[in-house]
């Protein structure tokens, strides 16, 4: 049960990002992040009875997080708007390789050899993807500015995802699923309504609303992390597995790619994956 559940997170990430791509066709960057994140937020709100008697010095550090996952968002919203979902997909890949880092310089975790050699392929795969014969990335709506400067936000979002992931650790380990989940999204939506009031963006509520993919993604949002949640908490639940599993999203942001967008350089990207997820791979089943 456990392993269906990880393996749906990581299907409905995968249509999370198609989805993203498609709401900001008529939509802006900050109108779908804000409206995404205040109906996502709604979807938890009956739990907040659960979430209640934090110790007071959480409630910074769950700030911080959402700190963190605020600036990933917009990062991460950018890139996917502006570069093909087959490539970002690939990319967001990365994400292992920044976890990594951060638990051997803040947790100081070891790493053994293998796990060296699976870092050094997730570094390969990601570098080979400047490599196409083709490259498909080049499009009217990045015309004016560098293709790098997206994929450079990409990796951002990934960076600061992976600190993300670090304070989940470090979290988890004195508050449950739901007071993470309810105070971080109510910072977040409280993070983002403060920025667009000071910085004056125009952000159309109604016409938002009515964008059917915001409620997609949104919906998505709040049960593919509940899913993983209750996977976490199964007997037997095993987390190199479902490392693995939870890339699953990948394979679904290329096929949207070429099925739906028409991309060019498929192979190429899917050859890039292989060779990062073997890496990851490496990664979870040789843990010293």
């Amino acid at each position: 049960m456990w392993i269906a559940l990880v393996l749906f997170y990581g299907i409905c990430k995968g249509i999370r990002e198609v989805g993203k791509k498609e709401a900001l066709k008529t939509s802006s960057t900050f109108e779908v992040l804000l409206i995404y994140s205040a109906i996502s937020f709604l979807f938890v709100l009956p739990d907040f009875k659960n979430a209640m008697g934090l110790e007071a010095k959480y409630y910074g550090y769950i700030g911080i997080k959402s700190s963190v996952i605020f600036l990933a968002w917009i990062f991460s919203f950018i890139a996917i708007k502006k570069l093909p979902i087959s490539l970002y997909g690939v990319l967001d890949l990365s994400r292992v390789l920044f976890a990594s880092f951060s638990g051997l310089i803040i947790l100081h975790e070891t790493m053994n050899l293998l796990q060296w050699a699976g870092l050094v392929l997730v570094c390969i795969g990601l570098i080979s993807l400047k490599f196409s014969k083709k490259n498909s990335c080049e499009s009217s709506e990045s015309a004016q500015k560098p293709q790098t400067l997206f994929v450079i936000l990409a990796f951002a979002s990934c960076a600061l995802n992976g600190i993300s992931g670090l304070l989940d650790k470090i979290l988890m380990r004195q508050i449950n699923s739901s007071q993470l989940q309810f105070w971080y999204m109510l910072f977040i939506v409280l993070l983002y309504t403060a920025y667009s009031i000071i910085t004056k963006q125009n952000i159309r509520i109604i016409h938002t609303l009515k964008n059917p993919w915001v409620w997609l993604i949104s919906i998505l949002f709040v049960i593919s992390d509940r899913a993983l949640f209750i996977a976490n908490g199964m007997e037997g639940s095993r987390i190199t597995v479902m490392t693995m599993l939870k890339q699953s999203g990948t394979l679904v942001t290329i096929l949207a790619g070429k099925f739906i967008y028409k991309e060019e350089g498929i192979l190429h990207k899917l050859i890039c994956a292989a060779i990062i997820v073997t890496g990851i791979l490496f990664g979870v089943l040789f843990k010293s």
